[in-house]
């Protein structure tokens, strides 16, 4: 971006400016001001190298703000000092992308890249592929636009269409140039791809400040980063020291006038849509990336980076292959999912060792028993791990855990936490067997464990643990929604005395609530209106909310589709419940278990007295729609709409939904991360597996 000549005249100016530290001739030096400071900027957050003081970079900043002060005419939005906004977003708007951001597919091994390759040179026609590689960044996803050289708008990934308008927050992020010369290029109007991240060394910085202010230390360096923008204080998205990295160009205009030759031919490959965005002061993977000929050589550098991902600044999950040929890439096209032209390596999942110190035993809302793992606190791709489930008593024994092993743990998709085995062979004599408990650990009744099943549970309706965990689900955001009340809360109300079961909810006493530190008038005015708005919730809703065992969401709506009031339930038997759709043996029994129960009975009329809706006031008969017949389960996740959406389109057609995957499925429609679910239709060959898109298409758009 800069000359030898440049950088050395710059860093000459620089210090008779600091010496100086005046404001005379305001009119002369406040372009060279603001070029400098852009300077100091770009060699430390783009280039990691700079050459002036953090205490020398304020003043020089400070500087600019005094003289745009006396001269306010000559503020413009490309200053340093307009990054941070002068108040608060209360809400971010959402806007479209100018071009969807498609999620890439993903390969986990040699064979898979080789397989990749051949499906690519097929769609392309050649025998051998010029691919560009690069690291596939752990961070936040974002979509930056400039017209006329300007930054003018920021967004979030969102469901990859539209996104968070975050522009206020974006221009925090020192890294990306408020300023780009795009029309040196010839470019007009860009949209550029990229992912905000916080570095290793950065995260590690901030979870010390936070540790000092006794506040909770941050998860990630990647959930930081997406946190951070939606953050309503720029000031504060500031403070967290955010940075971003460039990859893509996803869209561009030109301006229509001639362009030097070398600077054209960079618009035509990736690698040089790469060299543009670092040459025009974007930190874009310029030093990380290399372009290759034949997938061997992809496959070389892949396993090159993985070998030194711990030693890189930022987090880095896999590496990203594309296509380096742009007209290429347009000319393979894209499937409903991803384009043809690019996939994701990922990396293996992170392991690590640990010493396991002792196993607690916490009760969740339907009575089961889950063993938790606590380890000696280990770091694993990003995040610290010192909690572990286990599951149940048999996943102990199967693993042959004891209580001071050595511990191979390792992070599930970089992901999930979870012990792969125990190193026996390293066992000191001091180890001690597990004792999985006989009685409950919050109610110290029996524990009682169903053949078949591998759990043990409490069947104490009143164990104060499950009683906790039932309320947690009850005003849950699919269930009763509730907002504004919470886990925190209900844990804090239970344990005060102000809250002891489902039917308190709606008896809370505000006034005593009042009385505590952080309730003041706004937030018991919303706990009231959620809580009274709750009442009005349709009957599956609250079926769901009341947590009987193996009854999800779609169990409920058969259920509330089948009654007009919800203690009609009550007589119905096995048998009965076993003709609705979708009941098995055992829902059917867990159903009338819950209903035969006097006690689930009495919370019920308590319930209804304080005025909680148990019509089936939305109760709908069969709809003769296109879908008439015809059975849709959903499984991972949507792009463009959601669960609750796409299932009501469904209902709305005539359709049927299903809980789960069986001979009685027409349609599975599958989202990104499906799971089991997809792998056990594929074994069922009456069950038409479809995308998001052709959902859509098979409803009329």
């Amino acid at each position: 971006m800069y000359s030898k000549e440049q950088v050395v005249a710059l860093q000459k100016r620089t210090k008779e400016l600091i010496e100086a530290n005046h404001t005379e001739k305001a009119f002369e030096i406040i372009e060279q001001l603001r070029d400098i400071l852009r300077f100091h900027e770009y060699r430390y957050y783009v280039l990691n190298d700079p050459l002036i003081s953090d205490a020398e970079y304020d003043q020089l900043y400070k500087l600019l703000e005094k003289i745009e002060h006396s001269h306010p005419e000559l503020i413009t939005t490309t200053s340093p000092t307009q990054r941070v906004g002068s108040s608060l977003n209360a809400a971010f708007k959402t806007v479209p992308h100018l071009v969807p951001m498609l999620s890439l597919e993903n390969s986990y091994n040699a064979d898979d890249l080789i397989d990749w390759d051949r499906k690519a040179r097929e769609v392309a026609k050649k025998d051998e592929l010029e691919y560009c590689i690069e690291p596939k960044f752990d961070g936040a996803s974002i979509s930056l636009i400039y017209e006329n050289d300007h930054l003018v708008r920021g967004a979030t990934r969102g469901n990859g269409v539209e996104g968070d308008d975050v522009t206020t927050n974006m221009k925090q992020v020192r890294s990306i140039p408020l300023h780009a010369a795009f029309s040196e290029y010839g470019v007009h109007t860009v949209e550029i791809r990229g992912e905000v991240m916080m570095s290793k060394k950065a995260f590690k910085a901030f979870n010390e400040q936070l540790a000092e202010q006794n506040l909770p230390p941050l998860a990630n360096p990647r959930n930081a980063a997406s946190g951070s923008l939606r953050m309503k204080d720029p000031k504060e998205v500031a403070r967290r020291r955010l940075e971003a990295f460039l990859y893509n160009i996803s869209y561009h205009t030109t301006t229509g006038e001639a362009v030097d030759k070398k600077k054209d031919a960079l618009l035509h490959t990736h690698a040089g849509n790469l060299q543009m965005l670092w040459n025009v002061g974007f930190r874009s993977p310029m030093n990380e990336m290399k372009v290759v000929k034949g997938i061997q050589a992809v496959i070389d550098y892949c396993n090159e980076y993985e070998s030194k991902r711990d030693d890189l600044p930022f987090e880095i999950d896999g590496m990203v292959i594309k296509v380096n040929d742009l007209a290429l890439q347009d000319a393979m096209g894209m499937t409903t999912h991803h384009p043809r032209w690019a996939i994701a390596y990922k990396f293996k999942a992170r392991q690590a060792t640990s010493k396991l110190r002792n196993v607690e035993f916490q009760v969740g809302r339907t009575g089961s028993i889950t063993p938790v793992a606590k380890i000696d606190p280990v770091f694993i791709g990003g995040v610290t791990v010192g909690s572990i489930s286990l599951f149940n008593e048999d996943v102990i024994k199967e693993k042959d855990l004891m209580i001071g092993d050595t511990v191979l743990v390792e992070r599930a998709g970089d992901v999930i936490p979870y012990i792969v085995k125990s190193l026996a062979e390293v066992r000191d004599g001091s180890e001690t067997n597990i004792q999985f408990p006989t009685k409950c650990p919050a109610c110290e009744s029996e524990l009682y464990r169903e053949e078949g099943e591998a759990v043990w549970r409490c069947v104490n309706i009143e164990c104060p643990a499950q009683v906790v965990e039932r309320m947690i689900h009850f005003v849950s955001k699919d269930a009763m929604d509730i907002r504004s009340f919470g886990e925190a809360n209900i844990r804090k109300f239970y344990e005060l005395g102000l809250l002891k079961d489902i039917p308190g909810i709606y008896q809370l006493d505000c006034t005593r609530i009042g009385s505590l530190p952080g309730f003041g008038k706004k937030s018991i005015d919303n706990i009231q209106a959620a809580i009274e708005a709750s009442k009005q919730q349709t009957l599956n809703r609250l079926i769901f909310a009341l947590g009987i065992r193996y009854v999800g969401e779609t169990t409920a709506k058969v259920l509330a589709n089948t009654v007009d009031h919800l203690l009609d339930l009550k007589n119905y038997s096995e048998e009965q419940l076993q003709s609705l759709e979708d009941i098995g043996v055992k829902v059917a029994k867990s159903i009338h278990t819950f209903f035969s129960n006097e006690q689930n009975i009495e919370m019920l009329h308590q319930l209804e007295s304080l005025g909680v809706q148990m019509n089936n006031t939305k109760r709908t008969a069969p709809v003769a729609g296109g879908l008439s017949g015809q059975t849709f389960l959903f499984t991972g996740t949507l792009n463009k709409l959601k669960r609750t959406q796409a299932e009501e389109m469904v209902e709305q057609q005539g359709g049927k939904l299903l809980g789960s995957v069986s001979s009685k499925l027409n349609y599975l429609v599958v989202g990104e991360d499906a799971g089991s679910k997809l792998e056990k239709a594929k074994k069922i060959n009456t069950v038409k597996i479809i995308s998001e898109d052709e959902f859509l298409q098979l409803i009329g758009g």
